[in-house]
């Protein structure tokens, strides 16, 4: 019988957590480390430093430490958030901290340490139990919405904005357990959820929820979210995660059956988490495949979320009051909610930090000293919760510059220069990664050279980064092509992310490469426009730079990205996911083994083969680690991150400070 694999976290998984921790070309952002820097950017570690992270490893191991110990420990040896967040999913805790496991477990509904060493919100609200009364509820993003369909939103802030409306079966908690949304429990093999073959999931569905316009959600709601996403002619970005089941059967009207050809370790991207909302059969029943785009519900969701939408001003608002018939009882505790996009990150922590007004301010990408004075304005603390996404620099595959049928970036191309992978290495060992770190992220980021960053038993051990301006010049003096080539460098308008920029150029510079440099504005960069040729998915640049991550616990789906079939283009109208254009028949063989995978050992080697593959290869050149850095009012309770959610998966659950 085979091993279905839901993770959760073993003492093996710490130990080699620690490991890891210990590899020293993996640059810590912390005091305990002494950095040697020089044209080789090699690091080594402090011998004290190492033994310290045996006797916490001993001591985990042990029972001796519950989680909030490890956590003090761990900010006193100057570990960063990730590394901080790393440990704690891998340690599982103790009798006096919420399990670990891969059951159905409810969320701790604590919080982990903030930046600096704030004090984070206590879990829990004060109007417990009560739904409204906290007054509305102000969110700030430096990106704006776009659209508030969670099947084609190509942006956090499009995923975060539907997600306000729109609830999946299931989500993770902050220790990356699974815990009931409109189901009314996780399947596993104990209760018969999971089927001991591991070819079929069956769903319970919650009796008596709501969409907002009155009607009952069914089975029928959740069969036709899958018809909808795994249809090809929808280009929903969900596509790859749903094709994957061979058939979703309603038995009843509170029961469905997910079924695969083959046994699937990831089953549980479908209807789980950022991937699952739940779509409405009567609203969008008439827009399937070619008709997605016209649905006027991407603009007026219909969900049974706990806010109902009120207005939306696409690429500037979203506004939702409080909805009366949801199915959590006493839930929300915000009469509303004001989902505010634009303006810059700088900005967004201000109104947090200093001023009060807002409540809460997303991915806060502003330099560590700047964070520190606006904390200093006393109306909210730096929240830095774990994080799963990495930082880097893109390398595009194909042609910007080349015109095939109107558009540009086409996968029938070559990047002129960057087919030679030598050039592709010069500018990964142009990348002075601790020092964009240490200079921009601080306690936010870790210096890492994986794009595959968490879970940590999918961690590479194997792969090194280096700053290396002579070598790259040699590598590049190979490659006649370059000679005279300008590199057009484009990324999303932030403080951070500019002066990234600016650090990156200087050293494409001394290796003797052109660089443009082109920033724009967020609400255009993570649109899903297709007509507009500055998104990111369209990349028609030959760098650029942003941050994602893997939104499960097996990131089966956060792989496809480097999936020859997966390859954005006019075609598929950019809707795909692998925006680089990298072509190798070698990771997709993986890909389709790690799918089908069902052995926790293997199950990590064939990802690690990925990371490396990609790393090795040269397809993107990853900077930092990053923590989920967020601004939190004083006045605001309840606010509990996850590694793999939306930033507001349990908003429902926030309340304002009595």
């Amino acid at each position: 019988m085979p091993n279905f694999h839901v993770w959760s976290p073993l003492s093996g998984v710490l130990v080699q957590a620690l490991a890891h921790l210990r590899k020293p070309l993996i640059a810590l952002s912390c005091g305990g480390i002494e950095r040697a820097r020089g044209a080789s950017g090699k690091v080594s570690i402090d011998v004290s430093l190492s033994q310290k992270l045996d006797q916490l490893q001993t001591d985990v191991l042990s029972g001796k430490l519950t989680r909030r110990a490890t956590l003090k420990r761990g900010l006193a040896l100057g570990l960063s958030a990730p590394v901080i967040a790393g440990l704690l999913a891998a340690c599982g805790g103790s009798a006096s901290d919420t399990p670990a496991g891969g059951g159905a477990t409810a969320p701790a509904g604590g919080a982990t340490a903030p930046a600096g060493g704030a004090t984070a919100p206590a879990g829990g609200s004060a109007g417990s139990g009560q739904a409204g009364g906290s007054g509305t509820l102000r969110l700030l993003w430096w990106q704006a919405p776009t659209i508030l369909n969670p099947h084609l939103s190509t942006g956090t802030k499009d995923s975060d904005g539907s997600r306000i409306f729109y609830e999946p079966l299931a989500d993770f908690d902050t220790d990356g357990n699974m815990f009931p949304v409109l189901a009314t429990e996780a399947p596993t093999l104990d209760n018969g959820g999971v089927s001991k073959d591991g070819l079929s999931i069956t769903w319970k569905l919650r009796e008596g929820v709501k969409w907002h316009d009155g009607k009952p959600f069914t089975a029928d709601d959740v069969v036709f979210t899958w018809e909808y996403a795994s249809n090809p002619a929808t280009s929903a970005v969900t596509q790859g995660i749903y094709s994957r089941a061979a058939s979703v059967e309603k038995v009843d009207d509170l029961t469905v059956k997910v079924s695969f050809a083959k046994p699937s370790p990831g089953w549980y991207d479908l209807f789980v988490g950022p991937n699952g909302g739940v779509l409405p059969k009567h609203v969008f029943g008439d827009y399937v495949g070619e008709k997605s785009r016209d649905a006027s519900a991407n603009l007026a969701p219909v969900g049974t979320g706990p806010f109902k939408l009120k207005e939306f001003r696409a690429g500037d608002t979203v506004w939702g009051d409080r909805f009366v018939d949801y199915w959590d009882a006493g839930k929300p505790h915000f009469d509303s909610v004001e989902m505010k996009g634009g303006g810059d990150s700088q900005g967004a922590a201000r109104a947090v930090l200093q001023s009060g007004e807002a409540d809460w301010a997303w991915n806060l990408q502003v330099e560590p000293s700047v964070l520190a004075q606006m904390e200093q304005g006393g109306a909210g603390i730096l929240f830095s919760g774990p994080g799963a996404s990495s930082e880097r620099v893109m390398i595009n595959f194909a042609d910007p510059n080349k015109e095939v049928d109107g558009a540009r970036s086409e996968p029938s191309t070559q990047h002129p220069i960057f087919k030679n992978k030598d050039a592709r290495n010069a500018i990964a060992l142009s990348v002075q990664r601790d020092v964009i770190v240490e200079q921009l992220y601080g306690k936010g980021g870790t210096v890492t050279p994986n794009n595959l960053n968490t879970p940590p038993q999918f961690v590479s051990p194997n792969t090194t980064w280096e700053y290396n301006i002579d070598k790259a010049k040699e590598l590049l003096a190979g490659v006649p092509e370059a000679a005279g080539y300008k590199l057009l460098f484009q990324t999303s308008i932030n403080s951070v992310r500019q002066k990234t920029q600016e650090i990156i150029k200087q050293s494409l510079e001394k290796v003797a490469f052109k660089v443009e440099l082109k920033s724009i504005d967020g609400s255009v960069f993570f649109s899903s426009d297709a007509g507009n040729p500055d998104t990111n998915r369209k990349f028609y640049a030959d760098l650029q730079m942003y941050t994602n991550g893997p939104d499960s616990p097996y990131p089966i789906a956060w792989a496809r990205r480097f999936r020859s079939d997966e390859i954005c283009q006019k075609s598929n109208s950019w809707a795909a996911t692998n925006v680089t254009r990298y072509n190798n028949p070698e990771f997709d063989k993986l890909h389709d083994q790690a799918q089908v995978e069902m052995d926790p050992a293997k199950q990590a080697e064939l990802f690690i083969a990925m990371n490396d593959l990609t790393v090795n290869d040269f397809v993107e050149v990853p900077i930092v680690h990053r923590g989920n850095l967020i601004a939190v009012s004083k006045t605001l309770e309840g606010y509990s991150p996850a590694a793999f959610m939306s930033d507001v998966y349990d908003m429902k659950n926030w309340s304002k400070k009595a």
